[in-house]
């Protein structure tokens, strides 16, 4: 039986305000927050199997957006439902046949056009968690588009075209996640020296399991916190390096 792919406890979480706004772009609805002063420069998020409307989620984009970022998070599950917790794991596996990070590149090119087109941005970068870290591996392999990606605990799996990134790439990893063994982990890492032309870096989170970095900061447990915010500023760091 395969282990419970990108689910994790989600617990009880605190209310979230959030600080940007709701888009129609074409056919996609986005949640957008914007930075105070002009830029040219954006980042994209990819929302996890919880969707574009969960709150850690959102949480993350008003932090970029902090950062000096026009940040956007599609809803790629185009209206569709998202996974909640209160579905039944025995459904995931054709749940995800309809939801399969992969197959984003339409909805990635919608967004890449809008913020070109109506929000000036010249330099775009995308960070995604679990099921959008899987879609963000898939696009820097995809799309020159993306000056810079950030994959948090999702790898895209069963590909040997999967090492030839476009752009800069950071993976993130927590040491306790049930989805993505350390073996595997090695594995990219092994490869990625072998095929990769361009900037790459692999982080491995002690003590962290699936989901770990998008926590709020009223839910994170204290002996967590260190690594959650440490995970956070090397995503930061890298899209400011190369975006």
């Amino acid at each position: 039986e395969m282990a419970d792919p990108f689910l994790y406890n989600t617990g009880e979480r605190s209310h979230y305000g959030c600080l940007g706004d709701e888009v129609q772009i074409e056919y996609l609805k986005a949640y957008v927050c914007r930075p105070s002063f002009f830029t040219d420069k954006a980042v994209i998020v990819v929302h996890d199997v919880f969707g574009w409307r969960f709150p850690d989620i959102r949480y993350i984009v008003d932090l970029m957006a902090g950062h000096g970022y026009i940040t956007i998070c599609p809803d790629f599950f185009k209206g569709t439902e998202p996974w909640t917790s209160a579905d039944h794991w025995a459904d995931f596996r054709d749940w995800m046949k309809n939801h399969d990070p992969m197959k984003v590149d339409k909805e990635a090119d919608v967004v890449l056009k809008y913020l070109k087109e109506q929000c000036g941005a010249k330099k775009i970068g995308i960070v995604g968690f679990s099921w959008g870290g899987m879609a963000v591996h898939h696009l820097m392999l995809k799309n020159p588009q993306l000056t810079a990606g950030v994959s948090l605990y999702g790898i895209v799996r069963d590909s040997e075209e999967r090492y030839s990134l476009l752009n800069p790439t950071f993976f993130i990893f927590g040491e306790k996640d049930h989805t993505i063994s350390l073996d595997q982990v090695f594995l990219l890492e092994d490869k990625l020296k072998q095929y990769c032309k361009v900037p790459y870096k692999i982080k491995v989170y002690p003590g962290q399991v699936h989901g770990f970095a998008q926590l709020k900061p009223e839910d994170m447990k204290p002996e967590d916190k260190p690594y959650i915010e440490e995970a956070r500023r090397d995503m930061i760091d890298w899209i400011k390096m190369f975006v």
